[in-house]
């Protein structure tokens, strides 16, 4: 078994399905060396990706029946299953531009794997794709002109991030799409066996392959759809006085409704959920249902609209203005219990503050500076040095908050909770402001302490 990609998906998919079926050689191929060189650094701690119980998988399957490599091409011609996790960005060119997935990575790994393949393969799609990319990737795999018969299966990864492991572990089900002839029923069969070693039966669910790669675009799109809900019902909380969080728990308790998805924030980040909403506009507009279209647009459109927000709220608090003032930031990573920043919440309020020329000082646990500083380049606002004249990042959380004006809580990482608040407080400028993006700490003390606390919704 072979996986093509070693990133946030391919990397915890794989060492678990190792973990759980050691009778199975699973190789794993990127061309990216230091990554690999990291997923096989002696010392499973610094593997590329931090996942609550990770290291203990790896450090239990690498070298016995897991391994990671650089070359891709002896992989694929000795693997039987290959599954495909490589990255799908929103396209940033042509037609499509910050909409649809880019699939040139996905294109250039089907050619590759027809290319070397010289015996018949089950092709696994674990990256999040459109629909009907399976049959982009068949259409070049079948003619090669080799002989080689391909099975191409839709597989999509439901995990989140900071719980991966233990949804791996106990996942709420496995999809598994695939053509609905004898030859497809023989790929997916193949596929369950894999899974049936550790997931019940019952919650392997098989598909055709266009409903398995439709339903993980939706699946994203209904999560995301319910943070956006609370968060606009959260503005106007604030402007009613009613608090969102106990809203949030009166209709959370509604049993067609449920809880979960229903805590109030700054807002979304992650790879997936803007990026497969995005995909989902476009197939939409792409069919001309625009009205459908712009029902999930305007999820992206809250989202945006809760980190803008955010960010002018800090500024108009702050006497209108935040040039040279420091504004420390607790948190930069998407979510706790990760260290993956893409599409973070901290990223944008950041940007924001730094067009009013604040001074910005950065404590999370596990992103580096290296990485901030990559994320603000990226947008393009500015150039390297020009942030790097804004931006630092500190070690130690107490000395980020030295001498700073205010505090954005901007990642739910559990161990601010714990922190000396007093100690903090007593290093601020004054007035002591906390702007609290993910309703994490506790109003009641900070007030008493002397901070001047807001809260998302209320």
């Amino acid at each position: 078994m072979l996986c093509i990609g070693a990133g946030y998906v391919g990397g915890p998919t794989m060492a678990v399905i190792a973990q759980k079926c050691p009778h199975i050689q699973v190789t794993v191929v990127d061309l990216n060396e230091r990554r690999i060189k990291l997923w096989n650094d002696p010392d499973v701690n610094n593997i590329p990706i931090y996942e609550p119980g990770l290291s203990e998988v790896v450090a239990e399957a690498r070298g016995r029946n897991l391994f990671f490599s650089t070359d891709v091409d002896k992989a694929i011609d000795e693997a039987e299953m290959i599954f495909i996790s490589v990255n799908t960005p929103t396209k940033t060119y042509g037609s499509g531009k910050g909409l649809a997935a880019d699939l040139k990575y996905i294109e250039l790994c089907a050619r590759q794997i027809a290319r070397v393949s010289k015996t018949n393969k089950i092709v696994v799609e674990k990256s999040t794709l459109p629909v009907r990319t399976a049959e982009a990737i068949k259409s070049i795999l079948h003619n090669t002109g080799n002989g080689v018969k391909f099975q191409i299966l839709s597989n999509p990864e439901f995990l989140a991030e900071g719980t991966a492991v233990e949804d791996l572990f106990h996942p709420d089900r496995v999809l598994i799409g695939g053509e609905t002839n004898a030859e497809g029923e023989q790929a997916i069969q193949a596929l369950v066996e894999v899974y049936a070693n550790w997931v019940p039966k019952d919650k392997i669910l098989t598909t055709n392959v266009w409903s398995s790669e439709l339903s993980k675009l939706v699946a994203n799109a209904f999560l995301a759809q319910r943070v956006s809900s609370i968060n606009a019902i959260s503005e106007l909380c604030e402007k009613t006085g009613a608090n969102v969080n106990e809203v949030a728990k009166a209709i959370g308790m509604d049993s067609r409704i449920g809880p979960k998805f229903l805590k109030a924030s700054v807002g979304f980040g992650g790879s997936c959920f803007q990026k497969d909403i995005l995909n989902l506009v476009y197939i939409a507009k792409s069919y001309g249902l625009h009205e459908v279209a712009d029902y999930w647009e305007q999820v992206i459109i809250m989202n945006d609209h809760q980190k803008n927000r955010f960010a002018k709220n800090i500024v108009t608090t702050l006497y209108n203005t935040v040039a040279d003032k420091q504004i420390t930031f607790l948190g930069w990573a998407f979510k706790k219990d990760t260290n993956d920043t893409r599409e973070s919440v901290a990223i944008y309020v950041a940007d924001n503050l730094l067009f009013e020329q604040a001074n910005i000082v950065v404590f999370d646990p596990k992103v580096s500076y290296a990485q901030i500083l990559s994320d603000l380049t990226y947008l393009g606002s500015r150039t390297e040095a020009e942030n790097k004249e804004h931006i630092t990042v500190a070690s130690d959380p107490y000395e980020a908050c030295k001498g700073a004006h205010a505090i954005a809580l901007l990642t739910e990482w559990d161990e601010f909770k714990t922190y000396d608040w007093e100690r903090i407080y007593a290093q601020m400028n004054k007035p002591a402001f906390v702007f609290d993006g993910r309703n994490l700490l506790d109003k009641a003390l900070l007030t008493r302490i002397g901070f001047k606390y807001q809260a998302i919704g209320s």
